[in-house]
């Protein structure tokens, strides 16, 4: 079927039209709501407040969700929402890294607020289109797919039949289908899924961008905690926004000419010192595997290790020559860091696509450490291929690397076998049952429909169905908040536990990264050190959330002298850049400190977002024990010296007189006590209990003791 065939099958639901405005100061002040189940299309005003407090981005996805949902909501409700925003910096495209939005739920795998931050086109577009927010609300009976039309301000809800699902396909289909040329596919950004997301549980979002040298569509992920899931559970095929064109001044800004120095200020930075720090332009974010790899951080055989034998098989060298060099990698205008690398023309060799000849975006240091060294695959073509399907199936490859890993280790164990598995030998390193496992998700077939449940769902049912042990599993699942971990061994720096297991959404690096400053460079020795840094990063790393920025350019290329500087690690050049370009957007006159402030009250707001659900206590903020040590007697006999040695000389105790379990004992308690000590001291800095709870006193002041916060929180202080 042809795409004007495929066209002629849709039948309009729904016709909306409304008055566009030029944002002012990086804000249309106005947020679209959509609801797929009655076809009501309606425009809400910015309250003051709402601006104030919030700022936008994550702030706003949180408020409109709260608003939106009830504390027994379910993540397959109807009135369960899809929140969409950019923030005020969104768009620009004078300084690197400004296309991002985030993408909120309530979780299918966790059952709270689940936030993903995503590049791409479509943030950008829908701001630029008239509006800051997008809700999506309600369930359609049949698929639709949503029409954002810039051009001629209007929102259409079509009934689609004929479209396919899987992302890389239905990019190419809309984009034909809604630019009136090849030139006008630039200013079309869309998100979908795909068939996996239909079957499972962990379903992520795909956001498009236009990719003008390859003349393709490409593709960014919100990939964490099911969003995907909760979009076809609402029907919606695809959302397509289209604008007429992206041009110097969109936002609409109080001083254009600052935010375009500091912009020229870090191209010069690209420029001259990228090939010799990260050589983001050269290899993205897969840089990292050696390094991680040499630091014993590299996670393989589902973090049960933090380096291989085979890693060099997947080492960045490697990917470089599959990515192709000298294209401009952006994933959004003006961004000159590049990283969004891809391999052309790769053959895929199995599942639905055997035999065509497409283009994949990454591998990132993430899918490559989970879908490689996690699982003992060290083979990067198989990497690449699982990544191309995850991407298209609509699954995010942290969240399939870390169940696979489980899988792999549980099959290991005796816990699984062939009967249970329907066939497949899921050993570690068996790429043809991984790659066959990841078609079964899609098709919603056979162990497939397990697998897709995520670690923790997987675990309850082991123990259930299989009589496995669940101390046991509660140690090895990778997974907390009903999360899986993202791919660095963080049993080494305890700072770095913290930020994994006290995230509001649960274990993702994105909140703070803290391994380098912890383990490698010793620069929070104590406590109250770790526990500044776990308010600093956390509420530093909010504040792109809030924004539309992407992490990347603060630190993944730094200024010449940033190591001379008093705070090397919080790169204070860059986050001066910051202040500045949000004073210039939006007029505002903000230091450093009150960037802090801002993110804290939206993070101290999803924090009583948890609290209101039944969760955000201090019990939810537990880790498993492999990230924080040695379950198993290989991985303590692996590093064996190192550990005989901690006994020794942190714990106190001679390892020579004492039996492989009594050493492992020994420091597990050493370890888990620490912990616990480091919670203490993180909720103290933070002006929280000692139970996890905000407490009144800090609310007020930072200004978030609003009544409906107060209401929640009260009856726990």
């Amino acid at each position: 079927m042809d795409i004007k065939e495929m066209a002629a099958q849709h039948k309009l639901l729904k016709q909306w039209k409304y008055e566009w405005k030029p944002l002012y100061r990086g804000y249309t002040d106005k947020t679209l709501y959509i609801n797929v189940g009655s076809n009501e299309v309606k425009e809400k005003p910015v309250p003051s407040q709402m601006k104030e407090k919030f700022i936008g981005g994550k702030g706003y996805d949180l408020r409109l969700l709260w608003d939106a949902t009830k504390p027994d909501t379910k993540w397959n409700d109807p009135e369960n929402e899809i929140v969409i925003s950019s923030g005020p910096i969104g768009g620009i495209t004078q300084y690197s890294g400004t296309g991002k939005s985030i993408v909120c739920t309530i979780s299918p795998q966790t059952d709270i607020v689940i936030d993903s931050n995503v590049g791409g086109f479509f943030g950008p577009f829908l701001k630029f289109a008239g509006y800051d927010a997008l809700e999506l609300q309600g369930k359609a009976q049949n698929d639709v797919i949503i029409y954002i039309d810039g051009v001629e301000h209007k929102v259409e809800i079509f009934e689609a039949p004929a479209e396919p699902l899987d992302s890389h396909v239905l990019g190419e289909v809309l984009s034909e289908m809604f630019a009136k040329d090849e030139a006008d596919k630039k200013n079309i950004g869309i998100v979908s899924t795909g068939a996996a997301a239909d079957h499972s549980l962990i379903g992520m979002l795909n956001f498009t961008f236009y990719d003008p040298k390859r003349k393709c569509i490409r593709l960014k992920q919100a990939g964490r905690g099911g969003i995907g899931t909760v979009f076809r559970d609402k029907k919606i095929k695809a959302i397509v926004c289209k604008i007429p064109g992206v041009k110097g001044n969109l936002n609409n800004v109080a001083d254009l000419s600052a935010i375009a120095e500091r912009g020229r200020r870090f191209n010069k930075e690209m420029r001259e010192l990228d090939d010799k720090q990260c050589q983001m332009r050269q290899k993205g974010t897969a840089h990292l595997v050696e390094i991680m790899n040499d630091y014993d951080l590299l996670p393989t055989h589902n973090f049960q290790y933090g380096s291989h034998k085979d890693a060099d098989k997947i080492h960045s060298d490697v990917w470089k020559s599959y990515f192709t060099q000298g294209v401009p990698d952006g994933c959004w205008i003006g961004c000159n860091m590049s990283c969004a690398k891809g391999v052309d023309k790769f053959e895929i060799k199995t599942g639905p696509y055997k035999g065509q000849k497409v283009i994949v975006d990454g591998p990132e240091y993430e899918t490559a450490a989970g879908l490689g060294s996690n699982c003992g695959i060290f083979d990067p073509e198989y990497v690449i291929e699982a990544n191309f399907y995850c991407d298209t199936y609509g699954i995010c490859t942290i969240t399939w690397g870390t169940t696979m890993a489980f899988i792999m280790e549980c099959y290991e164990r005796g816990i699984l076998n062939k009967e249970r598995t329907g066939g497949l030998e899921l050993n570690f390193g068996n790429k043809d049952a991984a790659l066959e496992l990841l078609h079964q998700v899609a098709r919603g077939e056979g162990f497939g429909k397990l697998a897709g449940m995520g670690v923790n769902k997987l675990k309850e049912y082991f123990v259930k169905e299989y009589g496995a042990d669940e101390k046991f599993l509660n140690d090895i699942a990778m997974v907390n908040k009903g999360l899986e971990y993202s791919q660095y061994v963080s049993k080494e720096s305890l700072a770095q536990q913290g930020g994994y297991a006290m995230t509001n959404k649960g274990p993702q690096h994105d909140e703070a990264w803290l391994i380098f400053m912890d383990m490698v460079n010793n620069q929070i020795p104590s406590f109250e050190d770790k526990a500044e840094a776990l308010h600093y990063f956390p509420m530093f790393r909010t504040w792109f959330g809030l924004q539309g920025l992407c992490k990347l350019p603060w630190n993944d290329v730094e200024p010449e002298n940033n190591a001379e500087t008093d705070e090397p690690a919080k790169v204070p050049e860059h986050v001066d850049n910051y202040v500045t370009i949000y004073n210039a957007v939006t007029g505002s006159n903000i230091d450093k400190d009150e960037l802090i402030r801002q993110s804290e009250r939206v993070y101290n707001f999803q924090r009583i977002f948890n609290i209101r659900r039944g969760y955000g206590l201090r019990k939810h903020d537990a880790q498993p024990y492999r990230a924080a040590g040695p379950v198993t007697k290989e991985e303590y006999l692996s590093r064996e010296e190192r550990y005989d040695k901690q006994l020794k000389e942190q714990v106190g105790v001679d390892p020579t007189k004492m039996t492989l379990e009594e050493k492992m004992a020994a420091l597990r308690k050493y370890r888990e006590d620490r912990y616990e000590q480091l919670l203490d001291a993180v909720y103290y800095r933070r002006g929280w209990n000692k139970n996890g709870v905000p407490t009144i006193e800090h609310l007020k002041k930072i200004g978030m003791d609003l009544p409906e916060l107060i209401e929640v929180v009260k009856p726990l202080q």
